[in-house]
């Protein structure tokens, strides 16, 4: 079975990182998966670079971002079935297609010939332009009048309405299964335009033996963090990105206990902590981008808790990172996070925004820990049972067959 994967990027942002992890989970089990991306990070013959028309595509661009279309301009993406790993495939695996490589308007032929799994990653697919909507509800009757232009990937003018209509169109002539990694995905596609296709759930899939419970003792002195200290743990690709919540997560710790604050060191792991340490009212180590995931997960194993103040998300991959390392979770009940942070079991969920009840949350997990060390055996055995790179690996391989044998 050959699979060819089309993303963004091998490694470079969170869901570079899912379909990478995908594709190693594929190798493993015998699948000849290869990757065509828009940014190459690793060295492998198995990952080729999207051939790039620049000199035409940026004079296209100049015209369609002035009427508010992202990525129409990429004409180079008609070109990808001439290229080698296109022709050897039997399957396509589409995955993140709006971060400047790809143009949708493609997928039609891309699909003719070969049958193609769509892996979504956000909403992008389903919307007139936004990844996240947040509380917009357009994307079901069209959209138009975007309250959120600004929001990645932001628009110049608002045609949303229109690129609504245009990925209605490409669907309508695609061969496609979707795959959504969250329950919450699951039913917002069932509400969408690609309610058309199937709809598959299958949860990303980790490595268990990179991510796994280290001594947390070792690890705060590798880190340079005292022994006796509680420690709070915070990741996220870029902390300066608002969709991440920083200054959600520095509002629940300035209101923390006096007695609480003393003992208690916040650690950072991303691009731009820099600020978010200064701000903190708090003992800080910050660690900047962890692209390594022993380092990860040492981070993970050193902290008593993960927070994780997101206003929207998927299925967050630092959350199941920190589940595998048997480290409990406090945060808000958006998106796919319940999937991950269940009540009781591996952590604590607040309300949307609510900076009080995010305190609360790592006020009672912080104070208690004996409830921390069940959550913790909780968090390591679900992540072994439901998580597994194998798990979704065999999920994705018999997705595959059944479209192939139809």
């Amino acid at each position: 079975m050959n699979v060819l994967h089309i993303n963004q990027s091998d490694t470079a942002g969170g869901a570079a990182i899912a379909a990478y992890r995908l594709h190693q989970g594929l190798l493993a089990q015998g699948v000849d998966s290869r990757l065509l991306v828009g940014e190459v990070k690793t060295s492998s013959d198995r990952v080729a670079v999207v051939t790039r028309k620049k000199r035409i595509e940026d004079q296209i661009y100049r015209f369609s971002w002035r009427l508010g279309f992202n990525h129409i301009h990429m004409v180079s993406s008609f070109d990808i079935p001439k290229h080698a790993f296109y022709q050897k495939t039997d399957i396509l695996n589409f995955h993140n297609l709006h971060t400047g490589y790809f143009n949708y308007l493609a997928i039609p032929s891309l699909t003719a010939k070969k049958p193609a799994v769509f892996t979504l990653h956000d909403m992008w697919s389903f919307t007139g332009h936004c990844a996240y909507s947040y509380d917009c509800d357009r994307w079901k009757i069209g959209c138009g009048k975007c309250p959120y232009p600004d929001t990645y990937p932001g628009i110049n003018v608002d045609n949303t309405k229109i690129e609504w209509k245009l990925k209605d169109w490409v669907y309508s002539r695609s061969n496609l299964t979707i795959v959504t990694p969250s329950t919450w995905l699951t039913a917002q596609v069932k509400q969408s335009m690609l309610n058309r296709f199937p709809i598959h759930n299958i949860p990303y899939g980790i490595d268990t033996e990179i991510y796994q419970p280290l001594d947390p003792q070792q690890c705060r002195s590798m880190l340079g963090i005292p022994t006796r200290k509680k420690v709070i743990v915070f990741c996220a690709g870029s902390l300066k990105d608002p969709r991440k919540g920083d200054d959600l997560l520095l509002k629940a710790l300035e209101s923390l206990p006096a007695s609480l604050k003393a003992e208690t060191v916040l650690l950072i792991l991303g691009d731009g902590g820099e600020a978010m340490a200064e701000a903190a009212e708090l003992p800080t180590v910050n660690l900047g981008f962890a692209s390594g995931d022993r380092l990860k997960a040492i981070a993970y194993s050193a902290a008593d808790l993960f927070v994780f103040p997101t206003r929207a998300d998927n299925l967050p991959l630092v959350l199941q990172e920190s589940m595998a390392c048997g480290t409990p979770m406090v945060s808000f009940k958006i998106g796919g996070v319940p999937d991950l942070v269940r009540p009781g079991i591996t952590g604590y969920l607040a309300p949307p925004e609510d900076t009080e009840d995010l305190r609360n949350g790592i006020v009672q997990l912080l104070s208690d820990e004996n409830l921390r060390d069940r959550m913790s055996q909780q968090c390591r055995a679900i992540a072994i049972q439901e998580y597994s790179l194998e798990l979704q690996a065999h999920r994705y391989i018999e997705l595959y067959r059944q479209l192939l044998q139809k």
